[in-house]
């Protein structure tokens, strides 16, 4: 068995066929691989289709032009990585197609298993699968002409730039936020200022790691319906330097900078809230270890207070931009399914962001909420696989782009007022 590439974002010859065509010519060629008996993986505007050479060829047929992939379908695997980190560390392993998170290699099934990057000192940036089969890996909506946009919700329109970059800078000026050093600490005492100063309800909660011990960072806003459920915004406030160690230097602008800061401004735009369900905002230790925060926290959750949470908004990673456009990617699983539609109905509304979507959760503090089915979904810049910058002492914060942000934030505030119940 081997693979056929179509590539359906342009039509190859013709730069005026609409890139909007492509979701129907995706379909089609879907269906017609089906038809076929031929299996497919549909990453954006690309369709792998997998099948014997017969049902390739009739899935082919009179469509768009395709490239072969002379690679056996059994050493095709998907790689979901974190930044470039998969490619730095296995710059011998072919990549057959780059979509920057996502990466279809080829590899040895017998081997694969050693590509699994072993680490008890920090999370590991990249996982490797079998490439799934009749699967999307993500999807790609483009931005809504701008003429189409409704009226920017006022609360989101009033995220404050300077403020969001004031913080930023505050966070990246540390040498270091790593989860158990005296630096993260004084971070966390920083932002437990901010946002008692903003009027939130703060505590702290311990979490064991390594020996040692980091913190989260819980902030509350009761809301004024009195039914007890919670919206929850997340972060996680630590940096890493994997290579260097952790007593190296770790500035973390965009990871996770960017994402803490975010929290910091969506606690500006929503004080004061007259909604009926509370907002809980969240800085995580120990996510570049393990998720130990987010694990902690959903650990410590009865069943009562589960079922109280109504969704997550998860930040990591918003403020670099990869992609010759403004672009935000959505990630969550079938049980936030609801959650990532808003968010991207949203981004459409009221920003001019492209949006990617998946159904394949990787490592950041929004699985372990989705591991106990509590509706999240991480927001993280689009392409991200693209920064080659972090978890390195380069992640500085001459390469962030705070009109990227601001954007991702205008989307998360807009969705949070509806879920929130603002009137």
């Amino acid at each position: 068995m081997t693979a056929l590439r179509f590539d359906l974002g342009k039509t190859p010859g013709n730069d005026d066929v609409p890139r909007a065509a492509a979701p129907d010519a995706l379909r089609a060629l879907t269906a017609a691989a089906a038809d076929a008996g031929a299996a497919w993986t549909r990453l954006g505007d690309t369709l792998l289709v997998i099948g014997a050479p017969a049902q390739l060829e009739r899935t082919a047929a009179g469509r768009a032009p395709a490239e072969r992939i002379g690679v056996p379908a059994a050493r095709l695997h998907l790689v979901i990585q974190n930044g470039r980190q998969f490619q730095q560390a296995h710059p011998e392993v072919p990549v057959l197609l780059d979509r920057g998170r996502y990466l279809v290699v080829d590899l040895d099934p017998a081997e694969a298993g050693r590509f699994v990057e072993p680490s008890e000192r920090h999370l590991p940036c990249f996982g490797v699968r079998p490439l799934p089969a009749n699967t999307v890996v993500f999807e790609q909506r483009p931005p809504a002409p701008a003429r189409t946009r409704a009226v920017a919700e006022p609360r989101a329109a009033a995220v404050a730039r300077e403020a969001f970059e004031a913080d930023l800078r505050t966070l990246a000026e540390f040498r270091t936020r790593h989860s158990t050093s005296p630096e993260f600490n004084t971070a966390l005492d920083w932002a437990t200022g901010v946002l008692s100063g903003l009027g939130f309800a703060t505590r702290t909660q311990t979490v064991a790691l390594h020996g040692g011990s980091t913190q989260n960072l819980i902030a509350e806003w009761p809301g004024r319906g009195g039914e007890g459920r919670a919206v929850l915004v997340t972060a996680h406030l630590d940096s890493i330097n994997v290579r260097d160690g952790a007593a190296a230097p770790a500035p973390g602008a965009d990871d996770n900078g960017s994402g803490a800061a975010g929290v910091l401004a969506v606690a500006r735009a929503l004080r004061d809230h007259p909604g009926a369900r509370d907002l809980r905002l969240i800085l995580f230790g120990g996510e570049e270890q393990g998720l130990f925060g987010s694990r902690h926290y959903v650990a410590e959750l009865d069943q009562v207070a589960r079922e109280r949470i109504h969704s997550v908004v998860n930040m990591d990673m918003i403020a670099c931009r990869n992609t010759p456009a403004p672009t935000v990617l959505l990630e969550g699983a079938t049980v936030s399914q609801a959650v990532l539609d808003e968010l991207a109905a949203a981004a459409q509304a009221h920003t001019s962001l492209t949006v990617q979507t998946s159904l394949m959760p990787f490592n950041s503090d929004h699985v372990p909420f989705l591991d106990i089915g509590i509706p999240a979904v991480l927001t993280i810049e689009g392409a991200d696989g693209a920064n080659d910058r972090i978890h390195t002492a380069g992640d500085t914060l001459e390469h962030v782009d705070p009109d990227l942000a601001i954007e991702i934030l205008r989307m998360n505030v807009a969705y949070l007022v509806q879920a929130l119940g603002l009137a």
